[in-house]
């Protein structure tokens, strides 16, 4: 029984998401389909990627996900599948993939879509997911793609002493997560002090392991799930108490030789 992941700005109050999932069962009734979520902010690929990326590895090998988020600015529907460490991707090609790996995809394959009928995506990528379960070649259903759309993932800024980052997600709770990660921090703070600064607050010290390390309606800063900073207040809200919102610097300030 074959897994299928589906991630979405679909949302839950409309029938288009049951539509997609209809469409898949018809051809191959036996799929486990999992939401990984239809909450994705419409038309937002980088959210859509932060998403995606924190949750597929967790599945199995052999899993089919299916990626179903688009720009605004989107002009083509071209759907891509590529295979990868075991896994199976069917997504647009409109540089989502490259936010989500950051190694270069080969190769990288097009559906054969239904250009004559507006919408009807779903009918390509449900005939693909089919193919991937009777183990069919990719060759015989799709073709090579020639231009794979790429996207800059943005990085933190490093210096010797400092990383310069910024909030990149804002989960349902308020928190909010930064793309600085726990390598990253160890790397370039080799265990000296140092003061995390963002808007709205007094700097940071200590970075903390649960949530409940601090008093209620503290501000609190630790590692997440995903391995990334996350600035949160316990059982409060991060975003509203501070407004700290996408695209707001988050510094790290590391103590010289000198400074200790």
């Amino acid at each position: 029984m074959a897994i299928v992941t589906f991630t979405t700005d679909f949302g839950s109050r409309d029938y288009y998401a049951g539509q997609f999932k209809g469409t898949l069962l018809s051809h191959c009734p036996d799929l486990t389909i999992v939401d990984i979520s239809h909450h994705v902010t419409p038309f937002n690929i980088v959210e859509a990627a932060f998403t995606f990326k924190n949750a597929w590895q967790s599945f199995p090998e052999g899993s089919i996900h299916l990626l179903h988020v688009y720009n605004r600015e989107d002009d083509h529907r071209e759907m891509l599948y590529l295979h990868h460490r075991g896994h199976h991707f069917i997504g647009p090609n409109n540089g989502l993939f490259s936010l989500i790996f950051e190694e270069v995809l080969q190769p990288v394959q097009l559906l054969e879509d239904e250009k004559e009928l507006p919408f009807q995506s779903r009918f390509a990528v449900a005939k693909a997911v089919q193919h991937i379960v009777n183990q069919i070649p990719p060759d015989k259903w799709s073709r090579p793609c020639t231009t794979l759309e790429q996207r800059i993932n943005l990085r933190p800024v490093i210096y010797p002493s400092r990383i310069v980052g910024f909030v990149i997600h804002l989960d349902i709770y308020e928190n909010a997560i930064t793309n600085i990660s726990r390598e990253l921090f160890q790397q370039v703070g080799q265990g000296r002090p140092f003061s995390l600064i963002f808007k709205g607050h007094r700097p940071v010290r200590e970075i903390s392991h649960y949530y409940q390390d601090v008093p209620v309606g503290e501000i609190v800063c630790l590692f997440n799930a995903a391995g990334l900073l996350e600035i949160a207040v316990n059982m409060g809200k991060a975003h509203s108490l501070f407004s700290l919102g996408l695209d707001d610097p988050v510094q790290i300030d590391f103590s010289t030789p000198s400074q200790e």
